[in-house]
């Protein structure tokens, strides 16, 4: 073939090529700056290295690099630091003993396991204020409790203020994380497993065997106590309202007795003889019907008569 008879490419045909690939390449370069946001996170897009806008979830733009640029955070969702231990799986855990290991006032030692739980609420201080914020926060949470364990007895750490500590160590720490602008809010903070160290629990646990010993002996005394007193008690009330109703009765009776001889006072002061024959009578009508026969004087002489009672009472005679 000649060299004449060779294909030659226009030269616009050039132009436009070139043109074509530099507008692609300007769009593919223009469409870097999409991106998605999750719906519990925020975009930080800074420009020029210079904060300028927050975006919230869904589908943003920013200008490409070097222009511009965004961090990510998520805001919504809970955060967990553990202290004195390690989540290696599912319900696995692993110790970090120097984590754990915590001075008393009393100069005895705790191993101390707590969770602290947090979650972002200002993400540009969590993200720009501070230099890997989660260290910090790490940091804080265990000098707080560590500050709050060496406040109290081993005795007390181990039962009667592992709340009272969680609860103060919550409020100090807030307090620190809002003073540094850290942008964090404390959800929770739990000790989970405090406990003697390893090298004394065979002491501990004799110890608060023999606590518990005694609070058993202590709690069956005072059931024997809670038991016994009530009943004492109700037989005392009982013998009291006995004797009370006793004197009751006799006072009101010898009240009555004396009523009763002032009425027959006045009518012997009024009438001396009819009120004696009065009373005899009477007297005899209590005391003769006890009696089945009586033995008579008689008028003279020695002679004896007997009246028969029952037989005047059945309708019979005098004998």
């Amino acid at each position: 073939m000649a060299d004449t008879d060779k294909v030659r490419i226009p030269k616009w045909t050039f132009t436009l090529v070139m043109v074509a690939s530099i507008v692609g390449i300007l769009v593919i370069y223009f469409s870097t700056g999409f991106y998605n946001v999750a719906p519990s996170e925020v975009g930080l897009v800074k420009r020029f290295g210079k904060y300028v806008r927050t975006d919230q979830p869904g589908i943003n733009y920013h200008l490409p690099a070097p222009f511009d640029s965004v961090t990510v955070v998520d805001v919504l969702s809970i955060r967990k630091i553990e202290i004195g231990f390690r989540t290696v799986a599912a319900n696995r855990y692993a110790s970090v003993v120097s984590e754990a290991l915590m001075m008393t006032s009393d100069n005895n030692f705790a191993s101390v396991e707590c969770v602290i739980q947090y979650r972002i609420k200002d993400a540009y201080s969590f993200a720009f204020n501070i230099h890997n914020p989660e260290e910090i926060v790490k940091a804080l949470s265990e000098s707080v409790i560590r500050e709050r364990v060496a406040l109290r007895t081993v005795d007390e750490v181990l039962t009667s203020d592992r709340d009272l500590i969680a609860m103060e160590a919550k409020d100090r720490l807030q307090e620190l994380l809002d003073r540094f602008q850290i942008g964090v809010s404390l959800e929770n903070v739990r000790l989970q497993e405090v406990n003697p160290p390893t090298e004394v629990l065979a002491a501990f646990d004799d110890v608060n065997s023999a606590i518990q010993d005694k609070e058993k002996t202590i709690n069956t005394a005072l059931r024997y106590y809670n038991d016994l007193v009530p009943k004492a008690q109700g037989e005392a009330g009982k013998v009291l309202l006995e004797a009370e109703g006793y004197r009751d009765i006799r006072v009101l009776a010898a009240q009555g007795e004396v009523a009763r001889f002032l009425q027959v006072l006045e009518k012997y002061e009024a009438s001396p003889e009819i009120t004696r024959q009065r009373l005899y009578i009477e007297t005899m009508e209590k005391v003769l019907p006890n009696f089945k026969t009586l033995i008579l004087p008689g008028d003279s002489g020695n002679t004896l008569k007997l009246l028969d009672i029952q037989a005047l009472m059945n309708g019979g005679g005098r004998q």
